[in-house]
């Protein structure tokens, strides 16, 4: 099982200098991946709670925002082996074919490293501000990942479809990567899961308990062999927003939450249920890079390959 480490590109610790002595440290320790975060907006009126804490209050770090697609860029040039992701892009705020080039071009000036981490987004003030029905996203979802590929893997390629239309077109480069860079599909219901095994991509569930996650490995791999695909080889990347405490947690407690022997016990059950790679994101906990790198070594040390 590999492991992954989030760059801060929300909140405060979100600069320049920061984002590079991330990047560097995990690519120093060993670390397989870092990874960028996608938020447009924070509503001062939300018209939704914020669907990840308890009480629906949002984080003060989506106040600010770096782009995630020109952070990627910036940190390639700063490292020269670690694997390049989003966690997530929300794909339904986008053109495929307009931010495929920007994805073709993050991929081949990192000679090959990028990882696209995908959802269909969830907020209905984002939707709003980027002028797309919110009701049409799953449909709309499936549709840009197929114009996606369809530009990353044919030349000259066309595309008719019922939200993208794309003439016949010679698009070039394509990405280094071959047949191109991996996709993973944020998943948190069965329509989701099938989604990912009908459009070819890995799995990437946000903050799973381990017997959550072994049920999703099983029905996940259990769909790929029943269209005849080769379940070993799937990609299955968790997402680990971790908070290390002094002391144990008692009760109910959150996964990955609580002292480091709580949240190694989280891993190992990661690990058990399937997953092939946990990428851990400290960005609603901390608010300075120090904070943020404290721990990479620590969850460094976990990495199997």
């Amino acid at each position: 099982m590999k492991t992954g480490f989030f760059l801060p590109n929300l909140g405060p610790a979100a600069t320049p200098d920061n984002l590079v002595h991330v990047a560097r440290q995990a690519e120093d320790l060993g670390l397989n991946s870092v990874w960028v975060t996608d938020r447009l907006l924070m509503p001062t009126k939300p018209s939704v709670p914020f669907r990840g804490s308890p009480d629906g209050v949002y984080p003060d770090a989506y106040r600010s925002s770096l782009d995630p697609l020109a952070t990627l860029a910036f940190v390639a040039a700063s490292t020269s082996r670690i694997t390049l992701g989003t966690s997530i892009l929300n794909i339904n705020y986008h053109n495929p074919f307009v931010i495929g080039r920007t994805l073709t071009t993050i991929d081949v000036i990192s000679r090959g490293r990028l990882s696209l981490g995908v959802g269909i987004g969830w907020h209905p003030d984002e939707f709003t501000a980027a002028g797309v029905a919110m009701r049409t996203r799953g449909r709309r979802a499936d549709e840009f990942l197929r114009a996606l590929q369809a530009i990353w893997t044919h030349n000259p390629v066309s595309f008719d479809g019922e939200f993208f239309q794309l003439p016949e077109s010679s698009i070039l480069p394509k990405p280094v990567q071959h047949p191109h860079p991996p996709l993973l599909l944020a998943v948190n219901s069965d329509a989701a899961l099938h989604r990912a095994v009908r459009l070819d991509c890995g799995i990437h569930p946000a903050n799973p308990s381990a017997t959550e996650l072994a049920d999703l490995t099983h029905r996940y791999r259990q769909l790929l062999k029943d269209i005849g695909r080769d379940p070993s080889s799937a990609q299955i990347v968790v997402r680990a927003e971790f908070r290390v405490t002094a002391e144990p947690i008692t009760g109910d407690r959150p996964v990955f939450h609580g002292s480091l022997d709580q949240v190694t016990a989280d891993i190992d059950g990661m690990r058990a249920g399937g997953a092939t790679e946990i990428i851990f994101d400290p960005t609603y906990f901390v608010d300075s890079v120090e904070e943020f790198t404290e721990h990479i070594k620590f969850f460094a040390d976990q990495n199997d390959t």
